[in-house]
């Protein structure tokens, strides 16, 4: 049973009327003082605003919403929101982002923005009001009082690292409303900072076990500190390899509790995603779901799922048929590899539980309107015999589609309680092996080939695994971002693998050419710049 989701559905609608105003000016008082001085008098109010940044960290961190996961996808080389006829133009918010043309008050990067600073004062807040009070006062004891300050100044970390990863250089803020027009800091200052948080914090915090699902722990914090040392070259100027995988050890070696016992690989690759994935044996930090006693459910449906989504996969949930896979990609996959056909959907669809018998047909009045839908690994329009192919040429079928997260048909008893992982054990070995190679001038270490081959082994038949399997001859560093790009295709990750091997702004792929390198760095929102006119604006954007 996910308790976690459980205190969630009892909490989050007690808090809207408390956290009534965003912060994401960094200037004003979220809180009327009243309603402050009248909160946190019992364990469960305390609990309801320690819970709070949790249930707004699913509109910024997962998708579906105008938040980390779109700018750092939609501006990679795996995914794309093309236009498909009369449907996914939104004002070219998606083209500009597969451009890299993105102006300096473009919906995305402002809503982006709005979400991640209102999350942090959540936090703030949070952290503040719990800090004022005695623990008795609020019905605790002291450890639990130092253990909710401790999570939620690792779950503010998190936040920032996710605004330094898209931003760089932004104000320090730790007390609402304090300074009221705080200034902009550099990127080195602000890892800095985030890297002090957590290490102050870690050793407070609970180990990872089945009652913290979707919340930070001290496995959470080791992952932030993977994830900060791996970028920390290109964020610092100074790499810091040997720290990454120290970091990495601390969960590979279980020092840090596990949700589901020891920390370890899921043996297959439906566990991590299917609809009861709570019992993953890998998942370290999640966005938890529990459709079955709450409404709080997954929003990424309407990015990926096609108008006619709730056929093929036996529910209600259908989507706005937007993200879809670039061409090529999928060809990137071998055919004996597994996750080509477990995580993406390609070819004729048909009805769920048909057997392959009984056809999706479109409806709706678009180009494929009552006849068969067959996503294809292209982008253009096929029913007008054209071969142009660019972010405004597709059709309703076009592009093949994320099938890698799986909500389940209605009849399933965990429908729709599908947790998205932030963090997963695999991502780990993966970061280790390449601080390993990167320390070691780009040379593949059996240590590393072995990291990696522990992982890529579950996407193949055993019969089939011989000729498949890396060696330290194989395993290139533009082969491990290769398997980067297959094994962590739809999580998020791909903007910052891009960066780290210096291709984001300098490479081609599809309709996207070489971008302007201060494109690393998303721009400041104007509208938050006129709000506090001590926000820099970062270099190659207008001032």
């Amino acid at each position: 049973m996910k308790r976690f989701k459980k205190i969630t559905t009892y909490t989050a609608l007690a808090l809207l009327p408390v956290f009534a105003n965003s912060c994401t000016d960094l200037s004003e008082k979220v809180y009327d003082q009243l309603i402050t001085d009248n909160f946190y008098n019992n364990k469960n109010e305390v609990v309801s605003a320690v819970l709070r940044p949790y249930t707004h960290a699913n509109a910024w961190t997962t998708p579906g919403q105008n938040g980390w996961w779109r700018l750092s996808e939609l501006s990679a080389d795996q995914l794309a929101w093309p236009q498909k006829g009369r449907h996914g133009y939104d004002a070219g918010n998606w083209i500009r982002l597969h451009y890299h043309t993105w102006t300096i008050d473009d919906g995305p990067v402002r809503d982006c923005w709005s979400l991640l600073w209102t999350g942090l004062g959540f936090c703030t807040d949070a952290i503040e009001n719990i800090n004022k009070r005695e623990a008795s006062a609020m019905g605790l004891t002291q450890q639990e009082k130092d253990g909710y300050v401790s999570e939620l100044v690792l779950l503010r970390a998190f936040h920032y690292l996710r605004i330094m990863d898209i931003w760089g250089n932004v104000p320090i803020v730790t007390q609402v409303g304090i300074p009221l027009s705080p200034e902009t800091k550099t990127r080195k200052e602000v890892f800095d900072f985030v890297e002090k948080e957590i290490l102050d914090n870690i050793d407070k915090s609970p180990v990872l076990s089945k009652s913290l699902l979707g919340r930070m722990s001290k496995a959470g914090g080791y992952a932030m500190l993977v994830e900060l040392y791996l970028n920390a070259e290109k964020w610092t100027g100074t790499p810091r390899w040997d720290d990454c995988i120290n970091a990495a050890n601390k969960l590979i070696n279980n020092e840090a509790g596990g949700m589901n016992g020891a920390l370890e690989l899921d043996p297959n690759l439906t566990d991590t995603y299917k609809p009861d994935n709570d019992l993953s044996k890998e998942i370290i930090f999640s966005i938890a779901y529990d459709y079955q006693i709450s409404n709080f459910t997954p929003q990424w449906t309407g990015d990926f799922y096609h108008f006619n989504q709730s056929q093929i996969n036996g529910n209600t949930l259908n989507g706005n048929d937007g993200v879809v896979v670039i061409p090529g990609v999928y060809t990137t996959f071998e055919n004996a590899d597994k996750r080509k056909k477990e995580w993406i959907l390609e070819g004729p669809q048909w009805r769920y539980g048909s057997n392959g018998t009984v056809p999706v047909i479109s409806s709706g009045g678009n180009e494929y309107n009552g006849e068969q839908l067959v996503f294809v690994d292209n982008i253009r329009k096929n029913k007008q015999g054209s071969t142009v192919s660019d972010m405004t040429q597709g059709e309703e079928n076009s592009g093949v589609r994320f099938n890698k997260y799986k909500l389940g048909p209605t009849s399933d008893p965990h429908y729709r309680s599908t947790d998205w992982a932030v963090y997963r054990l695999t991502w780990v070995y993966l970061a280790k092996a390449e601080a390993i190679m990167r320390k070691n001038n780009g040379a593949a270490t059996q240590e590393a080939v072995d990291l990696v081959n522990a992982i890529r082994k579950r996407a193949f038949a055993p019969e089939d695994w011989g000729t498949h399997e890396y060696t330290t001859t194989t395993l290139t560093m533009d082969e491990l971002l290769a398997e980067l790009g297959r094994e962590l295709i739809f999580e998020g990750y791909r903007r910052q693998e891009l960066i780290r091997w210096g291709k984001y702004t300098t490479a081609s792929w599809w309709d996207h050419s070489a971008s302007e390198g201060f494109r690393e760095l998303f721009p400041v929102p104007q509208t938050q710049r006129v709000l506090n006119p001590n926000l820099g604006q970062n270099t190659g954007y207008p001032n």
